[in-house]
C-alpha cells in the first residue's frame, strides 16, 4: 500500500509530506528551543475564546488558521484574536479538501479566505493540498504544515492520548496543531493546559509564527 505524502491520520507526518512540499513549512528551529502553538478552524464564538483564555492564562503567544466564512459570520471573535495580539493566518474560505476539488476552484478559495483575513499565512485543510495547487501559491503566501497534529478531533482518542501525542513527538521548532471547534472542545481542553505546562518545564519557548 503506497505511503500518502501527508497523513493526517498520524500524529507525526511522514518525511516524504516534507519531500512533496519543499517551500512548506513544517518545522521553524530556532538557536534556543521553540515550539507553535496553533489553532485551526475557528473563530468560533466559545471555542475560539476558551482557546484564549488558557493561553493568556499562561502567558503564551499562538498562531489561528481561520476558515474564511467563520470570519465572516464572527468577526467580533476574529477582531478578538487580533485585539490580543496573537498572529492569524487562511484556512481556505470554505475549508475545502484539495485533494478532492479541482485546482481554479481550490485556489480561487484560498485567496477568498486570504483575502477576508488579509494574512500572508495559509494552512490547507487537512494538509490536503496538491501539489500543484501549492506550487501556484508558493510565490505569495507562506504554507504552515505542521510536526506535530494533536489529533484533538478524534473522538476514539483521549485528552490524554492528544497530550502524549505532543509529548512524545516535540522537539525544537515543532509546530503543533489543535482545534478550536466543537468537534475538539473534550480533548483540547484537557489536552492543552497540560501540553503548555509539560513544555513550559521543558524549558520551551513559545512563539507566534510570522513570516
Amino acid at each position: 500500500m503506497r505511503q500518502p505524502l501527508f497523513d493526517v491520520t498520524k500524529a507525526q507526518p511522514p518525511i516524504i509530506g516534507e519531500l512533496a512540499y519543499p517551500k512548506a513549512h513544517f518545522r521553524l528551529p530556532q538557536v534556543k528551543k521553540t515550539v507553535y502553538l496553533t489553532f485551526d478552524d475557528g473563530p468560533v464564538p466559545v471555542y475560539t475564546r476558551q482557546v484564549m483564555n488558557i493561553l493568556q492564562q499562561y502567558n503564551v503567544p499562538a498562531t489561528f488558521f481561520m476558515v474564511g466564512e467563520n470570519v465572516f459570520k464572527f468577526p467580533e471573535v476574529f477582531q478578538e484574536v487580533k485585539n490580543a495580539g496573537y498572529s492569524f493566518g487562511s484556512h481556505t474560505y470554505n475549508h475545502l479538501k484539495g485533494w478532492a476539488t479541482d485546482n481554479k476552484t481550490y485556489i480561487e478559495n484560498v485567496w477568498k479566505g486570504v483575502e477576508i483575513t488579509k494574512s500572508n499565512l495559509f494552512r490547507p485543510p487537512y494538509g490536503k493540498i496538491g501539489p500543484l495547487q501549492a506550487h501556484k501559491l508558493y510565490n505569495q503566501l507562506h504554507i504552515i504544515m505542521w510536526d506535530i497534529i494533536t489529533m484533538d478531533y478524534d473522538h476514539n482518542l483521549s485528552g490524554e492520548d492528544c497530550f502524549q501525542n505532543v509529548k512524545n513527538y516535540v522537539r525544537n521548532g515543532s509546530i503543533i496543531v489543535f482545534h478550536d471547534s466543537p468537534k475538539s472542545e473534550k480533548n483540547l481542553l484537557y489536552a492543552l493546559p497540560k501540553s503548555i505546562e509539560y513544555l513550559l518545564k521543558e524549558n520551551y519557548t513559545f512563539a507566534s509564527i510570522r513570516l
